[in-house]
């Protein structure tokens, strides 16, 4: 029996309340995340700054041996620079600065000759586009005091987590929607506990969850689905997986279409491995609209509305 999927006739409530609850939280909570970020990310800011002293020394050697400063340094020219922009203004390797953005590295296998000459092309063109408004001592050649250096760190933590102001508050709203299952769940007698990697998920503890569980699927080509909670039931149904949950948000309704299909991909791969008696249930807070909800009840998949949480009940958990 479906607990949301089979009653359109609610849909309209459910996507007004949902998305009600959203802007509520938002207004409240919204900006102490954007702040703690900011917060974070002017100290990343300022030591990366004392690092290529006071940006005086942006040299390849500096890049070489700080590379988690490239980030910020994008952020500190004028206009700031997308990281493709970077990689085509200097002619520099695509996975070079893939990895010392995400990884904070250098990639181990690109030659000695090469890796100096890409260097040496991103120093000179983060060096010539240096914003002189935020960073004044560049153009008079004078020490910083501290005050300068923290209001030019600021103004770039700015625009760095302006640049990745979503995914700050997608992260914010997920880690809040875990939070209230496992207050949930807890409530009902579950524990948390992780389930070790490689045992088979249907020998799952029973009366126990666990988050961000990766789930392999698909047939003869294995695929590993990231998974936001797993719960097995105290008494597990023989031979069946634990529920499996998502957690999802939206702050407006223009980007439901990608991730929908994505959503569907993840339930096909499932009952591939499966079987089609697979558990797998979105917890929905946010912009879902009527269209996004037909598509995934057409899928097979069934959602709880985080303003309705009791709904997990009909799960029998």
């Amino acid at each position: 029996m479906a607990i949301n999927a089979d009653k359109p006739h609610l849909w309209k409530a459910d996507i007004a309340a949902s998305v009600d609850q959203f802007n509520q939280w938002f207004l409240l909570f919204a900006p102490k995340a954007y702040r703690d970020s900011r917060a974070a990310a002017t100290v990343h800011v300022e030591e990366g700054i004392r690092l290529t002293r006071d940006l005086t020394a942006l040299t390849q050697d500096v890049l070489k041996q700080h590379p988690g400063v490239l980030q910020f340094l994008r952020m500190s020219t004028c206009p700031p620079l997308a990281r493709d922009r970077l990689i085509g203004l200097a002619d520099a390797s695509k996975n070079l600065v893939k990895v010392m953005e995400e990884k904070k590295a250098i990639p181990k296998r690109m030659p000695p000759a090469a890796l100096h000459e890409n260097l040496a092309r991103i120093a000179d063109t983060i060096g010539r586009m240096l914003d002189v408004d935020i960073f004044p001592w560049i153009a008079s050649k004078a020490t910083p005091t501290e005050e300068e250096r923290h209001r030019a760190s600021t103004i770039v933590a700015d625009r760095l987590c302006g640049a990745v102001s979503d995914p700050i508050i997608r992260n914010a709203q997920e880690k809040r929607q875990l939070a209230l299952i496992a207050e949930y769940l807890e409530k009902r007698g579950y524990r948390q506990h992780a389930h070790p990697a490689g045992s088979p998920l249907e020998q799952m503890e029973p009366g126990t969850f666990a988050f961000r569980m990766i789930v392999v699927g698909g047939g003869q080509l294995k695929v590993n689905i990231p998974t936001d909670v797993v719960i097995q039931r105290k008494t597990p149904k023989p031979g069946r997986l634990p529920i499996l949950i998502e957690a999802k948000s939206a702050g407006d309704f223009t980007n439901t279409n990608k991730r929908r299909k994505e959503e569907a991909a993840k339930i096909a791969q499932l009952q591939q491995a499966y079987g089609q008696d697979v558990e797998y249930i979105l917890f929905l807070c946010g912009y879902f609209h009527s269209g996004y909800l037909g598509y995934e009840a057409a899928e097979g998949i069934d959602w709880i509305w985080e303003h309705r949480i009791s709904d997990l009940d009909q799960l029998g958990i």
